[in-house]
Parts: C-alpha cells; structure tokens; sequence
C-alpha cells in the first residue's frame, strides 16, 4: 500500500524541566514521533545557529531519526526555552520565553524545503505564529497547500484569543483539540446548545462556521469522539488509564502524530483513533514529550503496521 507524504510546521524548542532540559514543541514533538513510528515528515523550523539547545534539538531528531533539511538557523536568535512548572499529579503549566528562533521561520526557505517534498498532509498549530513573522510564513504555506491541512489547536499564552484561532480555523480541514479547547471555543463564537446536546452542538456550530471537514476531541480520562460534517459523531472511545503518570507534556502531540501515522498509511480510521488514544497514555508514563530511547516506540510502530486498511 501507498504512503501518504506528510509535512509538520512550528516551533522546535527546550522544555526546561526541574532535573534536566529535554527537547520539545508540539511540532517537533510531532514530528520525532512520526519518524519512530515509520510515517517520517518533513519537519520546518527554526533553531538557533550554534547554541546548546539547538544542538540538543539536532541531537534528538538525529536519535528519533527525523530529517533536517526543513529546519533553519538563526545567527541572531537563540533556539526557543520553555520553563515547564510541574504541578501535583502530573499536570504543569509553561512559562513560553519570548522572540526565540522560531518566531522568525524564513518564508522562501520554508516554501522550497515543502516544494521539494510535495507532501499531501500539512500539519500545523496556533503557537507558532505568535510573532508575526512565522505568523505570516505559516499562514502563507498552510494557505497554498493543496492537500489536506491538520490544525493542532494549542491554545497557550500569547495565541489564546478569538482573533488567533478564527484565522487559524478558517485555513484548516481537520481540527484537533482536547474538551477545554472547545468550550473556549464555544464561548468565543457564541456557539448554541443545551445541556443535553452542548458537545455535539457545539462541534457542529464550529465546523459549519469554518467549513470543517473533522474534528477530533480529546477528553483526558473521558477518551476521545470524532466528529464528522454537521457534528455528525461517527467514532469514539473511553479513557486509557495511566497508572503511573510522570507528567502529561506531549500527551495530545502523540495522539496527533498516531492519528497522523495513519492517515498517512491508510489504515482504519476508528482503529487508528483508538490506538492514538493508548500510545497517548502511555507517554504519560515517561517523562516529557517522548521516551529516551527511541526504540520504546517500536512496539507501536508495529502495532500500527497491524491495523486493518482503511475501507
């Protein structure tokens, strides 16, 4: 069977954590995932020209076997720092330092680096275009994109605001976002609904406004629902328990990227969605975005192989 080809925009960065700096960005995240799971992408971003962090970033998608050729450097801005501060039970919140390389992700470069990939999936988010200069690169390669474009609507400071996610809506096909996400949402764009119907409601309001073909939503321990034109729900499944959560960084990167994994391949969607659900857990279980050892994914990767053929 064919594989789809797959492009991944935003940022690359350093996730300082209390015992140590690990790499990061949901991106790059993203795409290291991508490449352990045999669906590599081309990843764009930009990361300082010659620090520590930035060789941090180059050392981790050497490890997870991820291509660089769409990651750019800056001799006059240093690769992005993210302060994670962990908070009982396994949850955080980030302190995003500001004009980091990132924020100035050169346009003509990025244009020739997906010219030459031709990829038919283009995945993106809302963070990395909290400067206007990625800001306009993004939106401009996102918008001339032919295939089908993903929206990983991470809502962080910054970017969490009606204007940023309306423009972002408006250039995506498929949406990703967790139960938080969409009440925002709801909220912003004055979305209708009782009680009893607010969710799907909710996501149909949103879809039609913004011509969406899917929206996936995550719910933590209440699992997951795929919804379809007119909020129409056309798959869902429970929570994965996590007995032992070390923190919940990268949880919804490796949904995605799962979710991504197999589109990309072709594989049964519901059955993928499920899988997604499981490997998300299971990153709750390490520490930070992604393992260590890359050969921890092999197992999913494998597991992935064997789902059924999309119809």
């Amino acid at each position: 069977m064919s594989s789809r080809s797959l492009a991944v925009l935003g940022e690359a960065l350093v996730d300082e954590f209390h015992d140590g700096p690990v790499a990061g960005g949901a991106p790059f995240n993203v795409a290291r995932s991508l490449a352990a799971l045999g669906a590599p992408a081309l990843f764009i971003s930009r990361i300082g020209a010659d620090d520590a962090n930035g060789r941090l970033v180059l050392d981790s998608a050497e490890r997870y076997g991820l291509g660089t050729q769409g990651l750019q450097r800056d001799a006059a801005r240093a690769t992005g720092r993210v302060s994670v501060l962990e908070q009982p039970g396994g949850g955080h919140r980030f302190e995003i330092h500001a004009d980091a390389a990132w924020d100035h992700l050169d346009l003509p470069a990025a244009q020739s680096a997906l010219a030459g990939a031709a990829p038919s999936l283009l995945y993106f988010g809302s963070l990395a275009q909290r400067h206007a200069v990625s800001r306009t690169a993004i939106r401009a390669l996102a918008k001339g994109f032919h295939g089908l474009r993903f929206l990983d609507l991470n809502l962080r400071p910054g970017t969490d605001n009606a204007l940023f996610a309306a423009e972002s809506l408006m250039l995506a096909d498929w949406v990703k976002v967790n139960d938080e996400e969409l009440a925002r949402l709801a909220g912003w764009f004055d979305t209708p609904g009782d009680e009893a119907t607010q969710e799907s409601a909710q996501v149909a309001a949103l879809m039609d406004r913004f011509a969406l073909q899917r929206v996936v939503l995550t719910c933590g321990a209440d699992g997951w629902r795929f919804y379809g034109p007119g909020g129409a729900l056309l798959a869902q499944g429970p929570g994965e328990p996590q007995p032992r959560v070390v923190d919940t960084v990268g949880a919804g990167d490796s949904f995605s990227a799962l979710l991504l994994a197999g589109l990309a391949q072709q594989r049964d969607l519901a059955a993928t969605l499920a899988l997604a659900n499981r490997f998300a857990s299971f990153i709750c279980g390490v520490r930070g975005p992604l393992p260590a050892d890359p050969q921890a994914l092999a197992p999913w990767r494998s597991a992935l192989q064997a789902l059924p053929s999309s119809p």
